[in-house]
C-alpha cells in the first residue's frame, strides 16, 4: 500500500539534516540540564580509558606505578586523582574500585538527566504534534491514513525519545572514547599506533557502504510496518463490515502477507548486519594481532617499554570496539534523521486559522448566510468542478434544504458553510461579513452538525452528549438528551448515561445513535443547523422519534438538511435544487411543485417508488 508523502523514502541530505536538528528546539528550555549532562557523559568516556589503562597496567606488574602512558596525557591523570607513583597491584586495584564507584554515580546521573529531559521534550513534542495533526485542513486527511497519523505521534516519536536518549548519548561517548583513546595511543608509541590507524580507512569504507545499504532496508521495513498498522486499524474500525461481508479471512491474508513482507525485508537486513558483523570482528581480531605482533617486535628491540604493549592493547581493544559500536549507532542516526524530518515536517504544515481555546464563542452570529458566484473544485480533483457559480441566501431563522441526485454538490456546500474547505472562487458571507474575516474557531462554535451515519467516541453515553459542551452540567446534559427524544432509552440501561457505547457506538442502534448526535447538538444550542437527513436508514419507530427530535431542534435555528427523501422538507422556508455543482431551482415545496422543474420530476419518481 501507498504511504502518504509524510512516509516516502527519502535520500538524508543536508537540507534534511538541518531539518532534523530543530528537535532540539524542544530540548532547550532545558539545556542547562542537557549540557550537564553532556559533560557527564564526556567524563564518562574519559573515566572508560583511564579504567582501561590501569587493568592494562594490572598485566605490566614492572611498572605498577607508571600508568599515565606518556607526557601528553599526565595532565588528565592529575585531573582523575590517580597518583603515578603508585607502585603496588594493591593500590592500583583501590584506585580502580573508587574510579569504577565514581563511573557509577556519574552514570547514575547521566541517565536520569537525559531521562528527565528527553520525556519533557517528547511531551511538548507529542502535544505540538497532535494539535498540529487535529488544526489540519480537512484536505489533509483526505489525503492521509489515520493508522499513518497515529504512527507518528506514538512509534516514530518514541523512536526520537530512543534517539536522544540512548542513541546520541551512545554516539558521543564513542566519539570521545577514540578521539582520546587515540590521543593516548600515541602517547605510548606513534609507531604502534600508525599501525592501528592503517586500519581504520578499511573499517570506515565499509562502515559508510554497509550503513547505506541497512538505513535504507530499515526505511522499507518501517513503512512496512506502517502499511500493517493501517491494516489493523481499517480492519477493526470497519470490524461490522468485516464480519457482515464474512471476510475474515481475506483481511486475515492481507495482514499475514503485509507481515511476511515485513519478515522478509527484516531478514534480508538481518544479512546484511550479519555480514557487517562477521567482517568487523573478523577484521578488529585482525588488527588486533597486526597490533600485538608489530608492538612485540618493537617491545623486543626497545623502542617500546615491557610496561606499555598490555596497556596499548587494551585501549586498542577499547577504540576499535568503540569504532564498530559508532558504526552501529551512526546507521541508527541515519534511520533516526529520516524518522525526526518526517515528525518535524508535519509540524511545518500550513494549519487552519484557529485558537485551541475551549468557551463559548467571542463572537455573536445571528445565522444569516449568503453564497455569491461560488466556485469549488477538490485540491486532488482540480480538473473537475463539483460547484458552479453557486448564489443563494439564507436569513437568519430559515430552514433551508438541499436537494439533488448523488453528487450534486449537497455535501460540498455543508462542507464549505463550515469552512473545512475554501471555495476556489466566489465569496461566502456570514451576517454580511466575509467568512475569512470571523475567527474559524468562533464561526464553528455556533455551529452543529448531525451526520447520516453517526460515528460516536468509545466512552459513555454521558460523554458523547456532552461533547457538545464539555462544561454542561448534568442536568443540561440529561435535558438535551429528553428534547433529543433519548432519555427512555438512555434510563432504560442498567447504567443509565454511563453506558459505554464501545467503538464508534457499536452497542446502540442506528436510531439510539442518532438521538444521542442529537442530543450533543441540543446541548449545543447552536445558532447554524447542519444535517445530513438522519432518517433515510431507520425503521419506521425511530424515523419518527428522530424527525421529532430533529424538528424540535431545528426551530428558531438558521437550518441546512441535507435532504434525501423529499417528503421530509415539504415544510422548508427554502429548497435549492442542485445538479451537477448548479443550482437549477430555489423556491418553496409549492412554488416548485408548479414549475415542471427537475424537483418535481424528482418528487414524482421518488414518491412513485414508495
Amino acid at each position: 500500500m501507498a504511504n502518504d508523502t509524510s512516509t516516502e523514502k527519502k535520500k538524508i541530505s543536508k537540507k534534511s539534516f538541518l531539518n532534523a536538528l530543530k528537535v532540539f528546539s524542544y530540548v532547550k528550555p532545558y539545556w542547562f540540564l542537557f549540557s550537564i549532562g553532556l559533560l557527564l557523559l564526556v567524563i564518562s568516556g574519559l573515566l572508560v580509558i583511564v579504567i582501561t589503562a590501569m587493568l592494562g597496567q594490572l598485566v605490566s606488574p614492572d611498572a605498577a606505578g607508571d600508568i599515565s602512558g606518556g607526557p601528553m596525557m599526565s595532565r588528565m591523570v592529575d585531573a582523575f586523582q590517580i597518583n603515578p607513583e603508585w607502585g603496588t597491584t594493591g593500590q592500583v586495584l583501590t584506585g580502580l574500585v573508587l574510579l569504577l564507584i565514581i563511573q557509577g554515580v556519574f552514570s547514575f546521573f547521566r541517565v536520569y538527566i537525559f531521562s528527565y529531559v528527553t520525556e519533557n521534550a517528547m511531551l511538548a513534542l507529542r502535544r505540538d504534534a497532535f494539535a498540529t495533526i487535529i488544526r489540519m485542513p480537512m484536505q489533509f486527511f483526505n489525503e492521509r491514513r489515520v493508522g499513518d497519523l497515529s504512527s507518528r505521534l506514538s512509534s516514530d516519536i518514541t523512536t526520537i525519545q530512543e534517539t536522544l536518549t540512548i542513541t546520541l548519548a551512545e554516539f558521543i561517548r564513542q566519539t570521545v572514547i577514540i578521539v582520546v583513546g587515540i590521543g593516548w595511543l600515541v602517547s605510548y608509541s606513534y609507531k604502534l599506533t600508525l599501525v592501528m590507524l592503517c586500519t581504520l580507512p578499511v573499517i570506515i569504507i565499509v562502515m559508510v557502504f554497509f550503513g547505506r545499504y541497512i538505513r535504507k532496508i530499515g526505511k522499507k521495513t518501517q513503512d512496512k510496518v506502517a502499511d500493517s498498522s493501517v491494516i489493523v486499524n481499517e480492519s477493526l474500525t470497519g470490524i461490522v463490515n468485516v464480519k457482515s461481508f464474512a471476510n475474515e479471512a481475506f483481511e486475515t491474508r492481507r495482514f499475514g502477507d503485509s507481515i511476511t513482507s515485513i519478515k522478509e525485508i527484516a531478514m534480508r537486513s538481518a544479512v546484511w548486519r550479519g555480514m557487517f558483523g562477521t567482517f568487523i570482528i573478523i577484521f578488529l581480531f585482525g588488527a588486533l594481532g597486526l597490533v600485538m605482533g608489530v608492538g612485540a617486535h618493537l617491545q623486543d628491540t626497545g623502542e617500546i617499554g615491557k610496561d606499555v604493549l598490555g596497556k596499548f592493547v587494551f585501549i586498542t581493544g577499547l577504540v576499535a570496539g568503540s569504532i564498530g559500536g559508532l558504526a552501529a549507532q551512526m546507521g541508527t542516526l541515519q534511520r533516526s534523521i529520516g524518522v525526526i524530518e518526517s515528525v518535524m515536517e508535519i509540524l511545518g504544515f500550513a494549519t487552519e486559522d484557529l485558537t485551541l481555546q475551549e468557551g463559548p464563542p467571542k463572537v455573536k452570529l445571528h445565522g444569516a448566510i449568503e453564497f455569491q458566484d461560488v466556485n469549488f473544485n477538490y485540491a486532488s480533483r482540480a480538473d473537475v468542478g463539483v460547484l458552479k457559480g453557486v448564489s443563494f441566501q439564507i436569513q437568519p431563522g430559515q430552514q433551508v434544504a438541499l436537494v439533488g441526485s448523488s453528487g450534486s454538490g449537497k455535501s460540498t456546500i455543508a462542507a464549505l458553510v463550515q469552512r473545512f474547505y475554501e471555495p476556489t472562487s466566489g465569496v461566502i458571507l456570514f451576517d454580511a461579513k466575509v467568512a475569512s474575516s470571523i475567527d474559524l474557531s468562533d464561526l464553528r462554535k455556533h455551529m452543529a452538525f448531525v451526520p447520516q451515519e453517526v460515528i460516536l467516541f468509545g466512552g459513555t453515553i454521558y460523554d458523547n452528549i456532552a461533547y457538545g459542551s464539555p462544561s454542561a452540567s448534568e442536568a443540561d446534559i440529561r435535558d438535551a438528551a429528553r428534547k433529543a427524544n433519548a432519555l427512555d432509552f438512555v434510563d432504560a440501561f442498567p447504567d443509565k448515561f454511563q453506558t459505554v457505547v464501545g467503538e464508534r457506538g457499536i452497542q446502540l442502534s442506528g436510531g439510539q445513535r442518532q438521538r444521542i448526535a442529537i442530543a450533543r447538538a441540543v446541548l449545543r444550542n447552536p445558532t447554524i443547523l447542519i444535517l445530513d437527513e438522519a432518517t433515510s436508514s431507520l425503521d419506521s419507530e425511530s424515523e419518527r422519534l428522530v424527525q421529532d427530535a430533529l424538528e424540535k431542534l431545528m426551530i428558531g435555528r438558521t437550518s441546512i438538511v441535507i435532504a434525501h427523501r423529499l417528503s421530509t422538507v415539504r415544510k422548508a422556508d427554502n429548497i435549492i435544487v442542485l445538479d451537477q455543482g448548479v443550482v437549477r431551482e430555489q423556491g418553496t415545496h409549492e412554488v416548485l411543485m408548479g414549475a415542471e422543474g427537475l424537483y418535481k420530476r424528482l418528487c414524482e419518481l421518488q414518491f412513485d417508488k414508495e
